[in-house]
């Protein structure tokens, strides 16, 4: 498992004690209302609106809220005018830092996300400078919970999945964008618990980090994720268990 999905896991459990509610419920929210301007408000027939909502529902994010988000997509509320913008850079030890923004103010968003990778003695780059590094994935997390992780990751192949990696109690399987949603199905027709599933820029290569630059990446991730406009941080870093031990405690 890439040691970013691992720190985003141990981030989402911290989540549940420290989170800053509101700040994460804007985000939440955010991309519902993309999700359903996008391809209307009914989750049934929206399969980004229903990972939207899934992602608000494990946030503990209450349910007038996300009826609250796709009212204002489909009229029913003030509209927000939202934009997705991509920005792409690089962090310490020259890693690849993909981010992923929907903003009201596309030069408030620029100008905090370019302090964020300065302050990190990083830089921001120009459109496609490192998106080359990545691919389009669909991501699922399944934890064992005493399962076989044979029989797990053979449900998930047989079902179209792509790439299977264990990690002790954990799967982390990865789709193509398209399959995601029948891979989930069959995972979950199978028995297993889907902890997430969502789509994701998966690097194709990680780059190795030491301890002290593997701090200043996870603290460059964690400033940019912490911005109101961000949704979603992407890297190439590989960071190891210990490194990610230590930062968290």
């Amino acid at each position: 498992m890439a040691g970013h999905s691992k720190w985003a896991q141990i981030k989402r459990q911290k989540g549940a004690n420290d989170a800053k509610r509101g700040a994460l419920f804007t985000k939440l929210s955010r991309e519902i209302i993309v999700a359903a301007k996008q391809g209307g408000g009914d989750p049934a027939l929206n399969f980004k609106l229903r990972l939207a909502i899934q992602r608000a529902k494990q946030a503990n994010m209450p349910n007038d809220n996300i009826d609250r988000a796709i009212a204002k997509a489909t009229g029913a509320g003030a509209e927000e005018q939202l934009e997705e913008i991509i920005y792409e850079g690089y962090g310490p030890g020259g890693t690849a830092i993909i981010v992923s923004t929907l903003t009201d103010n596309r030069n408030r968003t620029v100008s905090e996300v370019r302090h964020c990778f300065s302050r990190a003695g990083g830089s921001l780059g120009e459109t496609n400078s490192v998106a080359w590094q990545f691919e389009p994935k669909g991501v699922i997390g399944v934890p064992l919970n005493g399962q076989d992780s044979d029989e797990v990751a053979l449900v998930a192949i047989d079902a179209g999945a792509t790439d299977v990696q264990v990690d002790e109690d954990t799967i982390e399987v990865h789709t193509e964008p398209t399959d995601l949603e029948s891979v989930r199905k069959a995972l979950e027709a199978a028995g297993a618990e889907v902890e997430n599933a969502d789509f994701a820029m998966v690097p194709k290569v990680l780059v190795e980090l030491d301890e002290k630059t593997a701090h200043s990446a996870l603290k460059l991730i964690d400033a940019l994720e912490d911005l109101e406009d961000v949704q979603r941080v992407y890297s190439n870093a590989d960071f190891a268990d210990g490194v990610l031990a230590t930062y968290a405690g």
